[in-house]
């Protein structure tokens, strides 16, 4: 009798271990059917490069400089008292928060003024749309003959009186500035998609309702449309940050890291002028590595701080 009532409740777990191999065994074969492939890419051209770099960095590597040894930390400890770099993290910075302010700002306004129905408005909303197709060496190319001392701009000021146009991009003080304008100019476009979406799923009864308790244009648009434009705020704001922030080819192209000393040189154009000019791949390595996890961190404050946000609303 007693050994029934023990084989009954394991007969009953193996009752119940059965039947949940059974439920496990379709999301088991579901996930390698299809999030395996995904997981595979992204482990072989995303982790397996990001584990190389970190091996790299604590070493010495150089291809034609053999043998390779290990430094431990060395190389990381060298960065930050090497002014070339720190002039680079200023620099980047500087233009990371020039292109995540002013085509947020900018591509509201223009969205705002293009959240109507009409052909006009459509065809404008290409023609912002446009540069963001455009391979951002050709932007470069294009904007580098416009602000050249001779170039159209310049020769336009002349005409207007200005007998010594500024330098756009030979003068250390200006080249920054007129390197982040051009980022800016090409990413306005996908600011002002971004936002003419966000605008198009306001619900117009908040904002009908809104005029009826007497709420004027700007009022409707603090109290009503803002807040629910909270995730495109969030969008743009994490693609431009990314994107400002690994800057390389613009540099490459336009100023080549000039004028000057480092001038414009920001620290991707650093990680390739050190691991593929010089060679020095092992302190490239740890800039790079450096630069990942400062743009992880950044991005991952940023996010969180624009989606809490989302969520109070």
């Amino acid at each position: 009798m007693a050994a029934a009532e023990v084989a009954a409740p394991l007969d009953t777990r193996r009752d119940r271990g059965a039947a949940t191999k059974a439920r496990l065994g379709p999301k088991v074969w579901h996930f390698i059917s299809f999030a395996a492939p995904g997981v595979l890419v992204y482990a072989c051209f995303v982790l397996a490069p990001i584990g190389i770099s970190l091996w790299y960095s604590l070493t010495n590597y150089n291809p034609f400089n053999p043998p390779t040894t290990f430094v431990g930390l060395r190389n990381f400890g060298l960065l930050f008292e090497d002014q070339e770099f720190l002039t680079a993290l200023r620099v980047t910075s500087i233009l990371t928060l020039i292109v995540v302010i002013v085509p947020n700002v900018l591509g509201l306004g223009v969205a705002l003024l293009l959240d109507k129905r009409g052909g006009l408005y459509n065809a404008l909303r290409s023609v912002f749309f446009t540069p963001v197709i455009l391979s951002s060496v050709v932007v470069s190319i294009i904007w580098s003959r416009l602000l050249d001392s001779e170039g159209p701009v310049n020769e336009l000021l002349r005409a207007l009186g200005v007998s010594t146009p500024p330098g756009w991009l030979s003068d250390p003080d200006l080249a920054l500035y007129s390197l982040a304008s051009i980022v800016c100019w090409q990413m306005l476009g996908f600011c002002v998609v971004v936002y003419l979406a966000g605008l198009q799923g306001v619900p117009q009864e908040l904002l009908e309702a809104a005029a009826i308790d007497g709420a004027g244009p700007v009022r409707r648009f603090r109290a009503v449309t803002w807040p629910l434009l909270a995730p495109a705020l969030t969008i743009n704001t994490v693609v431009l940050l990314i994107s400002a922030f690994k800057t390389y080819d613009y540099v490459k192209v336009i100023t080549n890291g000039g004028p000057g000393s480092g001038a414009t040189a920001t620290i991707a154009f650093n990680v390739l002028a050190t691991g593929f000019d010089a060679n020095h791949v092992g302190y490239a390595s740890a800039m790079a590595i450096v630069m990942l996890l400062i743009v992880a961190v950044i991005t991952a404050i940023v996010l969180k701080l624009l989606q809490r946000r989302e969520i109070d609303l």
